[in-house]
């Protein structure tokens, strides 16, 4: 496996999506939830504070001072100990009333989180609309490409393995900041999404929605032969009897795919949709609706499913010509293409327009 993944390309776009358009994104679903004003406010005088450190201890100055709220450390349990990183945008007040959302990301092979974040710019984003973000590490003693162990058994499981470490720091990270327990959500590339996926299904009490970027469905693998089967889109039937184990309550899911991906088959993203709506007998109450649209300078396809309320519980997208990198990430980063949907723009705005009532599974 470890000599497939150091054969991956990195691949890049050529051009990079607007600020202004990733923030129309987000405040459109911050609209639909009634969140925007209360939002905007903090974003804007967040961004002003900014600007005027900018413009009176220059750049460098301000550079410094993000590093200061992007800080390292590390969490144990019997299950071994990893690091992790925490951006913490300048809008936090420990004393104020309200509470921040936590997004939790998770980084694919080779990465770090100093690269993840670089290449999904979410501190940004972060800092622009006042949540807290969570970057596990893992280790090379835990897996030799840094990848997210998500094809072993012992690593699928609740309270086990690197399930219960990125479940613990994040309930860490929830107990030491004001973080509002009905939103925190986790999100990953390639090995970093198929841990998310178990995430979402190993602990749905703490995380209320996952966003998978190139992944792979829960328990979609046993061990290292059955990981490459599945990475082209070859399951084996621990797929199917794992369902057996799982919650009973939909896990709000959206889902990005490149359809020129050679690491990881497209197949995986429609896999991942069956598994999600096989949850409970919530599917035959959602309406599908498939839409073709372009931004960014590439076509995408675009399926989503409705409850009866019209909230958008799961969305699919088919980006044309993407191939195994973070749609519309940033340069900066590796794995990232430039070009089409900003993956993290549409994360957030489907993380934020999902209804206050949709609570993690108690």
């Amino acid at each position: 496996m470890d000599s497939m993944l150091n054969g991956i390309q990195r691949r890049s776009g050529e051009s990079q999506q607007s600020h202004s358009n990733i923030s129309a994104t987000i405040l459109q679903a911050l609209n639909v939830a009634g969140l925007s004003p209360h939002v905007s406010a903090v974003a804007a005088s967040s961004t002003m504070g900014i600007n005027d450190r900018a413009g009176t201890s220059g750049n460098a100055a301000h550079e410094n001072d993000r590093s200061e709220r992007f800080t390292t450390h590390s969490f144990s349990n019997s299950a071994g100990s990893r690091s992790y990183k925490l951006y913490v945008p300048h809008s936090y007040d420990a004393t104020a009333k309200r509470t921040f959302a936590l997004i939790v990301m998770l980084h694919g092979c080779t990465q770090s989180p100093d690269d993840f974040a670089a290449g999904t710019q979410m501190n940004n984003l972060a800092e622009k609309h006042g949540f807290l973000v969570l970057y596990p590490a893992q280790s090379a003693n835990g897996n030799g490409s840094k990848c997210w162990n998500w094809f072993r058994t012992e690593d699928q499981l609740r309270d086990c393995g690197e399930p219960s470490l990125i479940a613990g720091m994040t309930q860490e990270v929830a107990r030491n900041f004001r973080i509002d327990d009905r939103r925190i959500f986790a999100a990953g590339l390639s090995a970093g999404a198929a841990m998310a996926v178990i995430l979402g299904e190993t602990y749905p009490d703490i995380y209320a929605g996952i966003g998978i970027h190139s992944g792979l469905a829960y328990a979609a693998a046993h061990d290292a032969p059955s990981a490459f089967r599945a990475m082209q889109g070859l399951h084996d039937a621990t797929v199917e009897s794992s369902r057996n184990h799982r919650h009973t309550t939909l896990m709000p899911t959206i889902i990005f795919h490149g359809n020129r991906d050679t690491t990881v088959a497209e197949k995986n993203a429609g896999i991942i949709v069956q598994h999600v709506l096989a949850t409970d007998g919530s599917a035959t109450s959602l309406s599908k609706v498939q839409s073709r649209g372009e931004a960014g300078g590439r076509g995408f396809d675009r399926t989503v499913y409705r409850d009866q309320a019209g909230h958008t519980m799961i969305e699919c997208w088919s980006i044309d010509g993407a191939g195994h990198a973070w749609s519309g990430g940033d340069r900066s980063g590796s794995y990232t293409d430039s070009t089409g949907p900003n993956a993290s723009a549409e994360m957030l705005r489907f993380f934020f327009a999902l209804p206050q009532s949709q609570a993690p599974v108690r």
